[in-house]
């Protein structure tokens, strides 16, 4: 029945356990004097909140299990001193695919190395379901839905980042004419 992270936590411990408490956010630095930890476990929290620099210190962490919580989204630098991490769970949250979750996509895209599951669309209505990397590629999108004939097709597929660029690059022809280039897609 934690409602908090502890203050008096061994310096050299290496995992950490506090599933199943009511720890609701991580304050800032809330990690700072584990340094060594390699695994930690908020899984079934109802974490709502994590601060930008809950993670900060801990630098040599492996694995990070937020699943079963109440995340929404993270805000801008709460992975960046994650810099060993290799798994991050992330399953039944109530993600919402607005413009805040592209930080947490983002993050995984370029730290190609950290496995995660469980980043799927809970809210709005209209992307529940959806895969956020499919609600990400779909908001830079030039046409709304209904103008561009090859939406539907294209992403009712759930395709990973590689499958994506080259149906990507099959639907798109580019000519380039004195200096111009023109994308034509169809």
């Amino acid at each position: 029945d934690l409602k908090k992270v502890p203050g008096n936590i061994p310096p050299d411990i290496v995992k950490l356990d506090l599933s199943n408490n009511k720890i609701r956010q991580l304050r800032a630095k809330e990690f700072e004097d584990v340094s060594e930890l390699k695994i930690l476990n908020l899984n079934s929290n109802g974490i709502a909140y994590i601060d930008p620099a809950a993670f900060s210190g801990l630098n040599n962490l492996e694995e990070l299990d937020l699943s079963n919580n109440t995340l929404q989204n993270f805000e801008y630098g709460v992975l960046e001193d994650l810099y060993f991490l290799k798994i991050l769970w992330l399953r039944e949250n109530p993600w919402r695919c607005d413009y805040n979750i592209h930080y947490l996509y983002y993050w995984l895209k370029h730290h190609y190395n950290v496995h995660s599951n469980g980043l799927e669309c809970k809210m709005p209505e209209e992307y529940k379901g959806w895969s956020v990397g499919k609600y990400v590629r779909s908001y830079y999108e030039e046409c709304p839905k209904d103008k561009l004939p090859i939406y539907p097709e294209t992403f009712d597929l759930d395709k990973d980042d590689e499958e994506w660029e080259r149906h990507k690059e099959q639907s798109v022809q580019t000519v380039k004419k004195h200096g111009v280039i023109v994308t034509v897609i169809g």
